[in-house]
């Protein structure tokens, strides 16, 4: 479980905050998806979460331990994040890289074990990067290099998965792969909190969609119960209809050509 209670973010300067008491719970075994406009304050979550910015008020917990800035080694030991971005800079072998999601639990002094070995080989294989292990990861697609970097949160270790727009810049095949994938590991029993721009997909794979506006929750609920034209439409400030997806039965959104112009 993964859970955000009254959580208050301001950014240094700001006369506002980016996130204003805002609520989540991720439970394990379901995939939670946080969706919203540019500038609502998702990846805020994410960032907090991993303390780049500090709190104003409220708490994050993690499978019942209480997220302190004092105990990220801890924290890093029950939760693996994917942030958006990551540039390699130096041409690390994909072995060695997903490698580096043990490191949690190797400290100064200890060397890999054979539950490291294990946690490693259960990650290459649930996220089918053999193909990959001898390159290195700059000579990686962005499909690639997303699904090793998966392969290496999964290495951490943990129930509890946190995403922020992992299908960024990818393809529709690679983002139903990726979305797939995330899929299997919260039927597993992970608790997945995934931030994504993507409604349509969100809506197929989402147990729990959570939507943000200025740094508020403004819906939350069932992909059906959020997907919702009049709440949306105001929220994006564009035409839309939200029709059902002919493959899944889910609610997709349509996004209009815009009014004319009086």
């Amino acid at each position: 479980m993964i859970a955000f209670a009254n959580v208050s973010v301001r950014y240094r300067g700001s006369r506002v905050r980016a996130l204003d008491d805002v609520s989540i719970a991720a439970p394990a075994g379901a995939l939670t998806a946080v969706v919203g406009p540019n500038g609502s304050g998702k990846s805020t979550l994410v960032r907090a979460l991993v303390g780049q910015v500090p709190l104003e008020d409220g708490t994050i917990v993690v499978e019942g331990h209480a997220v302190r800035d004092e105990a990220r080694g801890e924290l890093a030991r029950r939760v693996a994040v994917v942030t958006q971005r990551e540039e390699p800079a130096f041409p690390l072998g994909v072995r060695d890289y997903v490698a580096l999601g043990r490191y949690p639990h190797l400290g100064l002094w200890r060397g890999p074990t054979t539950v490291d070995a294990d946690a490693i080989a259960s990650a290459v294989a649930r996220t089918e990067i053999a193909p990959y292990l001898d390159r290195t990861i700059t000579e990686l697609s962005g499909g690639e290099w997303q699904r090793v970097r998966l392969a290496r949160a999964l290495a951490q270790g943990g129930q509890s998965l946190v995403l922020d727009e992992p299908t960024t810049f990818l393809d529709v095949g690679h983002e139903m792969a990726v979305f797939e994938l995330l899929g299997r590991l919260a039927a597993d029993g992970m608790a997945v909190l995934l931030v994504s721009h993507q409604l349509n997909l969100v809506a197929r794979f989402a147990h729990r969609m959570v939507l943000l506006h200025r740094g508020r929750v403004a819906g939350e609920g069932t992909p059906d119960d959020v997907m919702q034209a009049s709440l949306l439409e105001s929220l994006y400030d564009w035409p839309l209809v939200v029709a059902r997806d002919p493959a899944v039965g889910a609610p997709a959104l349509i996004p209009l050509r815009s009014r004319p112009r009086a």
